[in-house]
C-alpha cells in the first residue's frame, strides 16, 4: 500500500500472483491501495471428449467400421434428445499399422477421430457416457466441467476486489483524519482456477453395466470455478 499525504510518502510492497503492476507516480493528497477479490461459480457446461479408433486389414474396411461407430454416436445423442450437430468431430486420420519382425510389413490400418460434446443439462451426462460405453465405440472418455459465461464471473470478482480496496482506503484515510474522494486511477488483473478433467475408462464402465451403478457424478455437485481479481486503485483525498 502506498499512502501520500502532503510531502509524506509511505511505501510498502504489494504482492499479487507474482505479477508486476503498473508503476503509479506518487501524488500529493492521494492514497494508493491494492486488494484481491474472488467469485465462486458453479460450472454451466459439461464437456465430454472421446475418440473413435478402429483397426482392420484394409483402409477401406477400417474406414467403414469407423463410420459405423460414428453413426452409433449419433444415435446415442438422438436417444437423449440431442441434435448430433451439437457435437464436433475431427477429421478421420488413416495410419498404417506395421509388424517389425521378422521384417517390416503392413498388417493393417487404423482410422481415428475425436469427438467433443458440450452439455448444459448435467442430467444427461450420466446416460450419455454410459450409453457410449455400452456401444463400445471408444476406449476412454474425458469429462470436464467448465464455466462458459466467464465475463459475468470476472465482473463480480472485480467488484469484490474494488470493494475491499475502497474499504482499505477508507480505513487508512480515517486514521489520518481525512476522507476518500473520487477514483483517480485503477488497474485490474483477473485469473481463473484450472479445470481438472476427469478421465473415464469406457470399457470398464460397460463391464459394470449389468450392475446398473449410478453415474460417477450423480448426487454430487461439480467443483466450483473460482475467478479471482486484483484491483489497484488510486483515490484522491479530501
Amino acid at each position: 500500500m502506498r499512502f501520500v499525504l502532503g510531502a509524506l510518502l509511505l511505501f510498502s510492497a504489494i504482492a499479487a500472483f507474482g505479477q508486476e503492476h503498473p508503476a503509479v507516480s506518487a501524488q500529493a493528497n492521494t492514497v494508493y491501495v491494492g486488494a484481491d477479490g474472488k467469485f465462486d461459480s458453479a460450472p454451466d457446461t459439461a464437456q465430454i471428449q472421446f475418440n473413435v479408433s478402429v483397426q482392420d486389414e484394409t483402409s477401406q474396411a477400417a474406414f467403414q467400421r469407423a463410420s459405423k461407430n460414428v453413426e452409433q454416436v449419433r444415435q446415442v445423442l438422438r436417444n437423449n434428445g440431442i441434435d448430433p450437430k451439437a457435437a464436433t468431430i475431427g477429421f478421420l486420420s488413416v495410419q498404417p499399422v506395421y509388424e517389425w519382425k521378422p521384417k517390416q510389413r503392413v498388417i493393417g490400418y487404423r482410422v481415428t477421430t475425436d469427438v467433443t460434446l458440450r452439455l448444459k443439462d448435467f442430467t444427461k451426462v450420466g446416460p450419455i457416457t454410459q450409453q457410449l460405453a455400452d456401444a463400445n465405440v471408444s476406449e476412454t472418455q474425458t469429462l470436464n466441467y467448465m464455466l462458459e459465461n466467464m465475463d459475468e464471473a470476472k465482473n463480480k470478482a472485480v467488484e469484490d476486489a474494488y470493494r475491499r480496496a475502497r474499504n482499505s482506503a477508507d480505513t487508512l484515510a480515517r486514521a489520518a483524519g481525512r476522507s476518500v474522494g473520487e477514483l483517480s486511477y485503477a488497474s485490474i488483473d483477473t485469473f481463473e482456477n484450472p479445470r481438472v478433467p476427469m478421465p473415464r475408462v469406457a470399457r470398464a464402465m460397460s463391464a459394470m453395466a449389468n450392475a446398473a451403478p449410478p453415474a460417477p457424478t450423480e448426487e454430487f455437485t461439480p467443483q466450483t470455478v473460482t475467478v479471482t481479481a486484483r484491483v489497484n486503485a488510486l483515490f484522491n483525498l479530501k
